[in-house]
């Protein structure tokens, strides 16, 4: 069994860290701007500048945490 609290904050976490670096990493190289670009378009006002990384994190950290509790409690239900 997974704990679904745990293992929903876990997912948010990493896909906010996720989202922070992403941003950064196109800010300062230009590298990922296509994926940077691709994100923009799920979560409103995420871009590759600080305030667009924090918007993402935001975004991102809400979507790992749905998308993880569910998973989490779905798997649950499955493996009885």
């Amino acid at each position: 069994m997974i704990h679904i609290r745990a293992f929903a904050l876990t997912c948010g976490i990493f896909w906010s860290a996720s989202l922070i670096l992403i941003a950064f990493l196109s800010m300062k190289t230009g590298l990922a701007l296509s994926f940077v670009n691709m994100m923009s378009e799920v979560y409103l006002g995420y871009g590759p500048t600080p305030v667009g990384a924090i918007i993402g994190a935001v975004w991102g950290f809400l979507d790992g945490l749905v998308c993880g509790a569910v998973f989490a409690w779905l798997y649950n239900k499955i493996a009885g």
